[in-house]
């Protein structure tokens, strides 16, 4: 069985000083997948960051809300992580495994820190894992611009050598069209 994640969609990632790339977009493609999951009865996971020892990202504040225009219903997990690995000391691991879970699903925000740190903890946790190469998105860094950040990602985790796990990087309408 299937779970998607959507990683870090909040909006105080989401602001005019750190604009993300192509994100109207990459919004409008996780809608269509959660709507996916959820009309083949799979289930949809939020990763909401936890930042409360660094003051950024409290619960409760304006910005550690999901953004607005993502589609959350009733019956979607959240699970909270204080790290960039959603694994990382979180309920993740055991609600997978709670719901009989072996294939995830990622998306969300930042692909250069949290995808992915949690792609790669999903593959040591050896789960099957795919990637949305199209739903997923960064900012520009000093050094790089976040298209070429996504690019080098999507690359990286189609050469990945899997534990136990496997890997594949695969665009939104591929999934659907597969899946």
């Amino acid at each position: 069985m299937k779970a998607l994640l959507i990683i870090d969609m909040q909006k105080g990632s989401f602001i005019p000083e750190t604009p993300r790339y192509n994100a109207e977009n990459v919004i409008d493609r996780i809608n269509l997948l959660s709507a996916h999951f959820r009309n083949n009865d799979e289930p949809v996971v939020f990763i909401q960051h936890d930042g409360s020892r660094f003051d950024c990202y409290v619960p409760e504040t304006d910005e550690w809300e999901i953004i607005p225009s993502l589609n959350m219903e009733e019956n979607d997990w959240i699970v909270s992580k204080t790290a960039n690995d959603a694994f990382y000391r979180s309920k993740l691991d055991a609600i997978l495994k709670k719901l009989g879970i072996n294939h995830i699903v990622i998306t969300g925000c930042a692909t250069d820190f949290c995808v992915d740190s949690t792609v790669r903890s999903a593959l040591n946790h050896d789960y099957k894992t795919t990637v949305i190469s199209d739903a997923h998105t960064t900012a520009d860094r000093p050094h790089l611009r976040a298209e070429k950040i996504i690019d080098h990602y999507n690359w990286i985790w189609k050469e990945m050598i899997p534990t136990e796990g496997i890997i594949q990087v695969i665009t939104s309408e591929s999934f659907i069209n597969k899946y």
